[in-house]
């Protein structure tokens, strides 16, 4: 990262936020703040339950509580207790909050074709291009990646997705049970698990368990079909390596299948080179090795 690009961030920023409008003090010419009016927009027409609001706007707890009486207060919204656990507390529109709703989504589109109608075809072509690059970028900027434990909830998610995913594209099926990959061979000291998620929810993972002779093996690196294309099982299979690097692996090992055609070519593109079968796996069709 450097200063120049740092600087151009910061640029494309101040020319967004004015040109869309949310330096006014009533935005889409509605009495309420950009914060309000985007809370009405993410509670929506089913309801929204408040962490996953919080966790999808990436704010702070008080904030949210406080633009969500605001609402309530203007009787736009209710905030109730959800059927299924007392404990959570579920956001809902109310038919002035979906009246609102409708309002607002016409300004917007009138927002926009206002900054698309001076434009040329071409123009407009490439900044609607560039719109949707940028907003993929800054999607995976907003991914998180931590280390877990194999029987943290999030973990659990990412591991049985990515068994059943297997079981679809495999023929014949999946079944981890036929060479298991132990919990334990995830957990330090023996391994570490990465999972990644976005607003919240998991959406991807890798892991690694430690080999003798300063080598390690790299398993379960899935991504959810949802955010394929933004770079995250690149980003994954770094971090591994990173901390395989930090803790003194030279060599790391992994396997995959002929199905797996992305497997392949991130693994291809990553450096790792194809090597003859180093293990007995029931799944595996080709087995490669990374020098570190």
């Amino acid at each position: 990262m450097t200063p120049e690009m740092v600087a151009q961030v910061r640029r494309f920023n101040r020319v967004v936020t004015q040109r869309i409008g949310v330096l006014n003090e009533n935005f889409l010419a509605s009495d309420r703040s950009l914060g309000q009016n985007r809370l009405l927009w993410e509670v929506g027409g089913q309801g929204c339950d408040v962490r996953s609001l919080r966790a999808r706007l990436d704010l702070d707890s008080g904030y949210v509580s406080r633009l969500l009486r605001t609402l309530e207060n203007g009787g736009l919204i209710v905030v109730e207790p959800s059927p299924d656990d007392g404990r959570v507390r579920i956001a809902r529109l109310t038919d002035a909050g979906r009246r609102e709703v409708a309002t607002l989504d016409q300004r917007s589109d009138d927002a926009a074709a206002a900054i698309l109608r001076p434009l040329n075809a071409g123009q407009r072509d490439r900044l609607v291009t560039a719109m949707t690059q940028v907003d993929r970028l800054l999607t995976a900027s907003t991914v998180e990646v931590r280390q877990c434990r194999p029987d943290e909830p999030q973990a659990r998610f990412c591991l049985d997705t990515y068994f059943a995913e297997l079981a679809e594209r495999f023929d014949g099926g999946f079944d981890p049970t036929r060479k298991p990959f132990r919990d334990e061979e995830m957990t330090p000291p023996a391994g570490l698990l990465l999972v990644a998620t976005l607003h919240g929810d998991p959406v991807g993972c890798g892991a690694m368990t430690f080999l003798p002779e300063a080598g390690a093996y790299i398993k379960r690196m899935w991504v959810a079909r949802t955010v394929r294309g933004l770079g995250l099982g690149r980003r994954l299979l770094a971090e591994l390596e990173e901390r395989a690097r930090a803790a003194g692996v030279r060599l790391l090992k992994l396997e995959t299948k002929d199905v797996l055609r992305e497997a392949l070519g991130l693994y291809t593109s990553a450096g790792y080179r194809e090597v003859p079968p180093f293990n007995d796996e029931p799944y595996a069709d080709h087995w490669f090795e990374k020098s570190l």
